[in-house]
């Protein structure tokens, strides 16, 4: 090899390579890149059964890199393998000035770019509040308890409006292994023993698939941007730490003997909940009545607070029928 010229891809043995691959430590370069990542999200898809022909899918599109990445990994595969999937973009529109108004232009190029349908919800017209509202009644201590659980609802409830047979999300690697720890460090049975698995919520409005579970957010970040060569020069000591804890999570076993929270339904607007009130419904309920931190934090005994009297004036959110509906029928991250 000549001298300033540096390594040549490890795959094509002709193109100077671009970047270490942080789950293998090959050398390759950009387009052999493409074609290994392409590859193996389509092997994910089939070896786990993740759509059928003719489904109705939505991706999950913040604007995001990880977002906009399987925007076009989902696009370029339904096409070039023939998934025979009508493929739509879902975003949510938290009204967060100065914030989502950005990531939902590049969500809309995404839409001309790919050709996908898209459908944006927004906690306003969902929940008759925003975002910047919430803030100034809470505080920002406490309002991103308020904007992950209303995000997640209203996620299911723009899929249950376009009708759709599952919801895919840019969830990585990484992201799973983060979740893996954090549910160990909490202690928290339920969800770890759930939190890798590829299709999650199948019992629930609508099944969410992770076609990306296995892939590096380094390189998914790779794949999104034009920023050179060392991009990706630094990786772990053991490349594979990540997909491990991953294995590890797979592996967990619940003993038979322990009693695991019961899967319901909020009396209120149909979706998924282990209360009679979801915690939507719960937190919606404390903005309404002007106690915005009612059910911040343990909430086993919050609904107790509410009068039941309330449950007959307050309607539930807008779209929570179609949920209820979907729930009933053929039944998620």
């Amino acid at each position: 090899m000549e001298k300033g010229k540096g390594r040549v891809c490890s795959l094509c043995n002709e193109k100077r390579a671009a970047l270490k691959r942080p789950k293998t430590l090959e050398q390759i370069c950009r387009e052999c890149f493409y074609t290994v990542f392409e590859d193996e999200i389509h092997r994910v898809i089939v070896d786990n059964q993740l759509f059928k022909p003719g489904e109705r899918i939505a991706i999950g599109a913040s604007g995001g890199k990880d977002s906009t990445v399987l925007a076009y990994v989902m696009s370029e595969l339904n096409r070039r393998h023939n998934y025979g999937l009508d493929l739509f973009l879902l975003s949510v529109d938290e009204g967060i000035t100065g914030y989502r108004d950005d990531s939902l232009e590049t969500v809309k190029r995404n839409e001309i770019q790919y050709g996908l349908p898209l459908k944006v919800v927004s906690y306003s017209e969902l929940y008759g509040w925003t975002m910047d509202e919430i803030v100034k009644l809470i505080g920002l201590k406490n309002n991103c308890t308020f904007c992950g659980v209303f995000r997640r609802q209203a996620l299911d409830r723009g899929a249950a409006l376009l009708k759709v047979d599952k919801l895919v999300t840019g969830h990585n690697a990484d992201d799973i292994a983060e979740t893996v720890l954090l549910n160990i460090l909490r202690g928290d049975i339920a969800r770890l023993s759930r939190c890798t698995s590829i299709i999650t919520g199948e019992d629930g409005p609508i099944p969410r698939c992770k076609p990306f579970k296995y892939t590096y957010e380094k390189e998914i970040s790779f794949c999104g941007c034009f920023v050179l060569d060392k991009q990706l020069s630094n990786h772990d000591d053991r490349p594979r730490a990540i997909l491990d804890i991953i294995k590890s999570g797979e592996d967990f076993r619940i003993s038979t003997s322990t009693k695991m929270p019961e899967q319901g339904i909020c009396e209120r607007c149909g979706y998924i909940s282990s209360q009679k009130w979801c915690k939507a419904c719960v937190l919606l309920e404390g903005l309404n009545r002007g106690l915005p931190k009612l059910g911040i934090g343990r909430s086993r005994g919050v609904r107790g607070e509410i009068n039941s009297e309330h449950n007959a004036n307050m309607k539930p959110a807008n779209g929570t029928k179609n949920l209820q509906s979907k729930q009933c029928g053929s039944l998620d991250f």
